[in-house]
């Protein structure tokens, strides 16, 4: 170690109390974290590109510093699906500090891995309360049946009003529409169920009708519009 001149001349004097780091909450544990393996937990991270075109939506379950399950999620942005398909292999067995200076292709992959490594570190993870945590594979409970993400879909304009396209429930095929041509209800499809019923040997007709529910007063519509459409 260098010492300047300035420094080589003091007198040493003796540090006074030194009683660590604060405690943070991990897992159902108060933990002073002083290294990397001394984190633990499973929360989110929400980040976005510089144009802001896309974001993403990251989950990490960390046990000991060490990343043992990634969720990538994006929305907005074509090429952004590939570098979350990357960020899924690169990131499971890295400590959160590799995964904080590693290049995770997007920017807003990136962005995101800040903002949750900040939460983890200062105890606000989501299970900094829950005994032992979540085990692996808690991770996939975001996505539901299917293991589709949740998304949101609408679009609106002052010349034709509004348009649901993707609601929690599903991607959206009617409209239904009351006497004033306000929406008191919808069809959907889960879709992650349908592929399901699919994969598993039902015909396409039959496993579409199986999925398909209403939301709302869809029943009383005086019409109903494909909002895709019309």
């Amino acid at each position: 170690m260098n010492y300047t001149p300035e420094v080589e001349e003091m007198m040493c004097i003796a540090q006074g109390p030194n009683n660590g780091p604060s405690p943070i909450p991990e897992e159902g544990a108060w933990v002073q974290a002083k290294e990397i393996k001394d984190i633990s937990g499973l929360t989110h991270g929400v980040g976005w590109c510089a144009p802001q075109q896309g974001a993403c939506k990251l989950t990490l379950n960390i046990k000991n510093g060490i990343i043992e399950e990634a969720l990538i999620e994006t929305l907005g942005c074509t090429g952004m699906t590939h570098s979350a398909a990357m960020a899924s292999e690169i990131l499971p067995g890295k400590t959160i500090l590799e995964a904080l200076n590693t290049d995770l292709v997007c920017d807003a992959i990136n962005v995101a891995m800040r903002e949750l490594f900040l939460q983890i570190v200062y105890g606000r993870s989501q299970t900094a309360f829950s005994e032992g945590g979540l085990p692996i594979g808690a991770g996939l409970e975001d996505l539901g049946k299917g293991l589709r993400s949740v998304t949101g879909t609408m679009y609106g304009t002052i010349a034709k009003g509004p348009r649901y396209l993707e609601m929690a429930e599903g991607y959206v095929c009617e409209l239904a529409l009351d006497i004033n041509d306000e929406i008191i209800g919808y069809k959907y499809v889960q879709m992650g169920i349908m592929m399901d019923l699919i994969s598993k040997g039902t015909d396409a007709g039959e496993a579409l009708a199986k999925a398909t529910g209403t939301y709302g007063r869809f029943d009383d519509a005086v019409k109903t519009i494909n909002p895709r459409h019309k």
